[in-house]
């Protein structure tokens, strides 16, 4: 049996290379193999640093490569270096006979056996607009499920930008009078919203009303009106076909449970228009009856079965295996001081930022990268502002380029994106909860969503995206144990203080400030990145 083989092989391999030590890593490796020996999809929770430097991908890859059949290998572009020119020829020279390994955004040809290595964001494409460019049946292995839901949104995200509407005039000419009203008044709608720092909002059924309003006018065998009241009219005549684009936006709109928004330049008085699912499971849940799938993300749910993420992708029953942290070698020094104001009151600000001074003046040496997440937009350039006025050009804003002994104010969106390349940050101080914004238009539609069908917005949405995003955000620091501060009562106070507690752990919790703080890493040297040796 394969599994067998695999377990041998990866543990010799791991002897003899001298592999940084996993301790999960024949537990995964037999998981995986058994899913491709029966053809049945898994879902694995490794629970370790999901950038290129994840330690579990030789928990994958050699089942991958000691499969006799093909597979293909989803992984994010940022690893592909890694995996093919460290990683691969590693195994490769360990194996006796190499299984061939292509690159690339389709499969080879129908009678390639090998490894295909491609992207989510391609393969998950050809899955929700099938082209033919991945085979059904074939097994795929995907590392990074974390974004799943993320690549297949973006993807499902119709977008008409400004030159769209110079377009669809130009296609249907007998209607410029038509289209050009709508477009006028759509514009004066969006510039009567007040302004948000997302610079977006949704389309109430007024504004809705506007386009389907168009769209009836645009179909073809409408009769066409004149181009203006002085012009004779003609009836009978056929509409042109309707731009690809349009046509797909039109229809899109008709269906239920859509997302409809316009994003705002109120600089050059432009707007564009977007249109997306509100869900996604019923859309998700065919591509996976197509072909076996192997998921492999750190923290998709704070339950080993995932009962909420696989509810929002469509995922059926499935194999499912969740790996905690290690909490010798990987738990983290939790500042969680309590009596702090609460986030949405006006003493906050003021109290955060005399935590971040208190955190930075026990930092004596001012050795390490200091990062500090504000999620908030307008309070992060507050922060911003204030720190910079007493640390200078230590303290950075969004940086990617930040030296291994700044200060980084950044959002989770910027940290999620950079955290990989940055230095692994000494201290990492979390200003709030991670929870989306209902003040962001597109959060306050989803939950609309859910209210709408009576479910628990906050348990089934807000509060698992924020566990994700936190426990994201903190891997990193569980290589060093280094500090975590969480400046936010909530979780003190709040009945899910609980699941937040559990999704750090394992953890130290530590309620007070004073010079012992980072004493124990001040023992290891720290190199000039920022990163413990």
């Amino acid at each position: 049996m394969i599994e067998a083989e695999v377990h041998q092989q990866l543990r010799a391999f791991l002897r003899e290379q001298g592999e940084p030590h996993w301790h999960h890593h024949l537990t995964m490796a037999r998981l995986v193999a058994r899913a491709l020996r029966l053809g049945r999809s898994a879902l694995i929770q490794t629970g370790t640093y999901s950038g290129y430097q994840s330690r579990h991908r030789l928990s994958y890859l050699m089942p991958a490569l000691l499969w006799p059949q093909p597979a293909i290998l989803a992984v994010p572009q940022s690893m592909h270096p890694q995996l093919l020119l460290v990683d691969i020829p590693r195994i490769q020279d360990w194996m006796t006979v190499p299984k061939p390994v292509q690159t690339g955004d389709r499969f080879p040809d129908p009678h390639f056996a090998g490894l295909l290595i491609t992207t989510p964001e391609a393969w998950l494409a050809d899955r929700l607009n099938p082209q033919g460019r991945f085979p059904d049946g074939v097994p795929v292995i995907v590392d990074g499920a974390d974004d799943i839901e993320a690549i297949a949104r973006r993807h499902l995200t119709l977008r008409l930008e400004p030159a769209a509407w110079d377009e669809l005039m130009l296609a249907c000419p007998d209607q410029v009078n038509a289209i050009r009203d709508s477009r006028v008044r759509l514009i004066h709608n969006a510039f009567q919203h007040p302004p948000n720092p997302y610079n977006c909002y949704l389309l109430d059924a007024a504004e809705q009303a506007i386009l389907h309003q168009l769209y009836q006018q645009l179909q073809p065998g409408s009769e066409v009106r004149s181009k203006s009241p002085h012009e004779p009219h003609e009836p009978g005549r056929a509409i042109a076909p309707l731009p690809q684009l349009w046509l797909r936006f039109f229809q899109q709109m008709q269906t239920e449970n859509q997302l409809v928004w316009a994003t705002v330049s109120r600089s050059n008085g432009q707007f564009s228009l977007h249109s997306s699912p509100a869900e996604l499971a019923s859309t998700l849940d065919p591509i996976w009856r197509q072909q076996p799938v192997v998921l492999i993300g750190s923290a998709l749910d704070l339950e080993t079965d995932a009962p909420i993420y696989r509810q929002r992708i469509g995922l059926q029953e499935m194999t499912c295996l969740k790996f905690c942290p290690d909490r010798h070698h990987e738990l983290i020094q939790l500042y969680l001081p309590d009596g702090l104001p609460m986030p949405n009151t006006a003493q906050f600000q003021p109290a955060l930022l005399s935590e971040i001074r208190a955190l930075l003046s026990v930092n004596t040496a001012q050795e390490g990268l200091t990062v500090v997440l504000v999620g908030d937009l307008p309070l992060k350039a507050q922060v911003a502002s204030a720190l910079a006025s007493e640390y200078g050009s230590r303290v950075q804003v969004e940086n990617p380029h930040v030296n291994g002994y700044g200060v980084l104010v950044a959002g989770w969106g910027f940290w999620r994106q950079h955290q990989a390349r940055l230095p692994v940050p000494r201290l990492l101080v979390i200003a709030t909860l991670p929870i989306p914004s209902l003040e962001e238009p597109l959060v306050a539609g989803r939950v609309s969503y859910y209210k709408r069908r009576r479910q628990d917005w906050f348990r089934l949405f807000l509060l698992p995206e924020a566990l994700t995003e936190l426990q994201r955000a903190v891997a990193p620091i569980r290589e060093t144990q280094g500090v975590v501060a969480l400046l936010d009562n909530r979780v003190n106070h709040r009945s899910y203080g609980k699941q937040v507690l559990a999704a750090l752990h394992p953890l130290a919790r530590i309620n007070y400030v004073d010079a012992s703080l980072f004493s124990h890493l001040d023992c290891a040297p720290v190199d000039p990145n920022g990163d413990p040796r």
